[in-house]
C-alpha cells in the first residue's frame, strides 16, 4: 500500500491521474459487464495500476472497489506501480477455483506487507453466474488500518469478472458495504 500511495502521489504531481465521477444508474464496465450503481462514485485512472477499474465513494485511503471485467486468463489481476519492488506477480487462469482465485487476491493485496485473513468463502451468483462469495480482513501495513472486505466473482467463457470492495471496517466498512452488496447483486455478464 506504501509504493501505492507513493505511486498515486507522483501520478497526481505529474497529472497522470484523471478522476471522472459515476452516476447512480445502469453503467457497462467493459464490452461484457453491467453493474446497476447506488449512489455517486469516482473513477480513478492511474498509468499502469492495473487491469481492474478503480472506483472510491471517500478517497483512495479510505475505500477503493475494484472492477474486473473480462481479466483473460494468463493476466495478472494488479497492474505494477512506480516505486513497486515485488516481483510476484500474481496470474489468473481460467482453470481455477473460487478458493485459488481469492487466494490470488490475497497475495495482491498483501504484496506490501499488509496482513490478511479470510473470514468467509462461499458460492454465491454474480453476474448471472455461478461464482463465489469472499469476506476478508485485512490490516494496512503502512498505518495498521483495520479494513473490512467484501469480494464477488464469477469465471464466465474463460474470463475473470470481479468486484472486490475494501474500507476502513468501523465506519466506511458498515456505510458502503450495503451499496456494493447491492452492485454485486445487479451485475449481468453477456
Amino acid at each position: 500500500m506504501k509504493q501505492y500511495l507513493s505511486a498515486l502521489l507522483l501520478s497526481l504531481l505529474t497529472g497522470c491521474v484523471s478522476v471522472t465521477k459515476v452516476e447512480t444508474g445502469g453503467r457497462a464496465v467493459g464490452e461484457r459487464l453491467a453493474l446497476n450503481l447506488k449512489g455517486a462514485w469516482n473513477h480513478v485512472s492511474v498509468p499502469n495500476m492495473g487491469p481492474a477499474q478503480t472506483w472510491t465513494m471517500e478517497g483512495l485511503p479510505v475505500d477503493q472497489l475494484l472492477v474486473y471485467s473480462g481479466l483473460k486468463s494468463d493476466e495478472a489481476i494488479h497492474g505494477t506501480m512506480a516505486g513497486d519492488t515485488e516481483k510476484k506477480t500474481f496470474i489468473f487462469k481460467s482453470g481455477m477455483r473460487p478458493d485459488e482465485i481469492a487466494a490470488l487476491f490475497e497475495g495482491m493485496l498483501t504484496r506490501d506487507g499488509s496482513s490478511y485473513k479470510l473470514v468467509k468463502l462461499e458460492p454465491a451468483s454474480f453476474g448471472g453466474q455461478q461464482g463465489f462469495r469472499f469476506e476478508y480482513a485485512l490490516t494496512r501495513k503502512i498505518d495498521n488500518v483495520q479494513l473490512s472486505g467484501v469480494g464477488y466473482g464469477a469465471v464466465s467463457r474463460g474470463e475473470l469478472f470481479a468486484l472486490v470492495y475494501m474500507a476502513p471496517r468501523l465506519a466506511f466498512f458498515a456505510r458502503h458495504g450495503p451499496t456494493v452488496e447491492e452492485i454485486a447483486r445487479s451485475a449481468r455478464v453477456k
